[in-house]
């Protein structure tokens, strides 16, 4: 009888610990980290709601779940079998639209270590859904077709779209009919031509959008560190280049790149955005931090 209540004792904890593992096994792997990282960073940041703006209706919409219950308009729930949510103008320009670069050229590593670029664009974006998620704001996945969402409910379904193996997407994002005063987030590594980013960008401010742009690099495609005969081969068809001695190509290439990045960087100035340049070395927590109080900030109009 001893041993069998001590069995008992052990149960509710064995009980528990099951019902924790099959509550966690469809959660994507991304997402777990996702929510690491946020945790990270949210610690003694405030939300980005800004009070004085945003009396005006807008529309009313349903309600779902994560949503704040003081925000259900009773009235106009009394007139259907559904919960309806009341939204102001404010409120529909802080739906913010992510959107990570899936092309091949995303797929590199130069240490397996530290995964490939697309990875870490995931993973920032991820996280940083989690972060305006927690403060009230909705989001969605640029291209995907579905519209601004809140409450916790979106956050799975968002990892699933990234993790879909056939959904790769171009070098850069094509605009499309996005609200006036809406913001985006691009993630990629925005090696195309600056002109083709500027046309890219230029179509976001003809639609009254403004944003911000991750660039995620791995740190051999700043400093080029290798040495002795190299053969590079481009990872989008773009043929390959033969170099006898690589570190003799090695300053000539850093100072193209840093010359390729302050392009970008006085591209996004000059359009109202933001820039931030990010290494798969670097720790993933620094990069949100700084994206996170950059999309507090109001951008210029």
């Amino acid at each position: 009888m001893r041993v069998a209540g001590s069995e008992t004792r052990k149960a509710p904890g064995a009980a528990l610990h099951h019902r924790a593992e099959v509550l966690a096994a469809p959660l994507p792997p991304l997402l777990v980290a996702a929510e690491r990282v946020a945790s990270t960073v949210s610690q003694g940041v405030h939300g980005r709601r800004r009070v004085g703006q945003g009396e005006t209706f807008w529309q009313f919409r349903r309600y779902q779940p994560g949503d704040a219950t003081p925000r259900i308009d009773w009235r106009r729930s009394a007139k259907s079998e559904h919960l309806y949510v009341r939204e102001t103008e404010w409120e529909a320009a802080q739906s913010v639209w992510l959107w990570r670069d899936g092309s091949a050229s995303m797929s590199y590593a130069s240490v397996s270590g530290l995964g490939p670029k697309r990875r870490r664009a995931e993973l920032l974006l991820m996280a940083l859904s989690v972060l305006l998620v927690r403060g009230g704001e909705r989001v969605a996945l640029l291209g995907s077709g579905l519209r601004p969402a809140s409450g916790r409910m979106v956050l799975p379904r968002l990892a699933g779209l990234l993790d879909d193996p056939n959904a790769a997407t171009p070098g850069l994002p094509a605009p499309e009919g996005l609200p006036r005063h809406a913001r985006v987030v691009l993630f990629g590594d925005f090696l195309a031509p600056v002109p083709e980013v500027r046309e890219t960008i230029s179509a976001f401010d003809r639609l009254g959008v403004r944003g911000h742009m991750v660039q995620v690099l791995d740190p051999a495609e700043e400093t080029l560190p290798f040495a002795g005969r190299a053969r590079f081969w481009g990872p989008e068809d773009e043929g390959s280049v033969l170099i006898g001695r690589a570190e003799t190509a090695a300053a000539g290439y850093r100072w193209a790149m840093a010359a390729h990045q302050g392009a970008l960087a006085d591209l996004a100035r000059s359009a109202g955005w933001g820039f931030l340049r990010h290494r798969t070395d670097h720790a993933p927590e620094t990069a949100l931090l700084a994206l996170y109080l950059g999309l507090a900030a109001p951008l210029r109009a």
